[in-house]
């Protein structure tokens, strides 16, 4: 850029994309100082370097904002692992799966892995029966990128997310704390007795004197 161009000439574009031909790199930068620009090497393995004239500063901030809105609008996957024994309980196996299907609707990718200890080594299909299992439990929703592959004492599987998956939306907070409807009870009913003792002076007033 300006004077570190070190060729003997350049072809030059100035600030608004005219062509002004093949010059030598000072005269070249004696017209961007006159118009306060830089002169910058954009092409230096052209037949001869092709040169710009522009505002370097302003490029940079420029190039740096469509870096910052690129960055913004890029998903980045990450691989969550989850972890099985062989001894696994049906309440723990639908408990890990649950959280493999939101992982999966976040756009993450899982690993499945079981780990074997001591004994529990001599028995490798275990362990690949629940990868089986699960992988088939989770069709509709992923696709195993690998399939079930013994590593020392681990045995695992890769799911990513199948494309055109339905998300499943979480009930309202509301809906869900949401309870009956609680109707008031209504008041304890009067005791016969009491219910006697308050008809009497009704009755005895309507009593005709003789």
């Amino acid at each position: 850029m300006n004077e570190r161009i070190r060729v003997r000439e350049v072809r030059v574009i100035d600030d608004t994309g005219e062509q002004l031909g093949i010059m030598p790199p000072q005269q070249a930068l004696t017209i961007a100082r006159q118009k306060g620009l830089d002169l910058v090497e954009i092409a230096a393995t052209a037949n001869p370097p092709v040169c710009r004239i522009m505002d370097f500063g302003r490029y940079q901030y420029q190039e740096q904002k469509r870096a910052r809105q690129a960055k913004k609008h890029q998903k980045f996957i990450e691989v969550k692992e989850i972890k099985f024994r062989p001894k696994v309980d049906e309440h723990d196996y639908q408990f890990k799966k649950k959280h493999i299907e939101r992982f999966l609707a976040d756009g993450d990718k899982v690993k499945a892995t079981i780990f074997f200890r001591g004994r529990e080594m001599a028995h490798p299909e275990i362990g690949r029966r629940i990868l089986q299992r699960l992988i088939e439990d989770l069709t509709e929703v992923a696709i195993a990128e690998t399939a079930p592959r013994q590593e020392g004492n681990q045995m695992h599987t890769i799911l990513s997310g199948r494309a055109g998956a339905k998300r499943t939306s979480p009930k309202p907070a509301r809906e869900a704390a949401s309870g009956p409807a609680l109707v008031p009870s209504p008041g304890p009913a009067p005791a016969p007795e009491a219910a006697a003792v308050a008809a009497e002076p009704e009755a005895a007033e309507s009593t005709p004197k003789e």
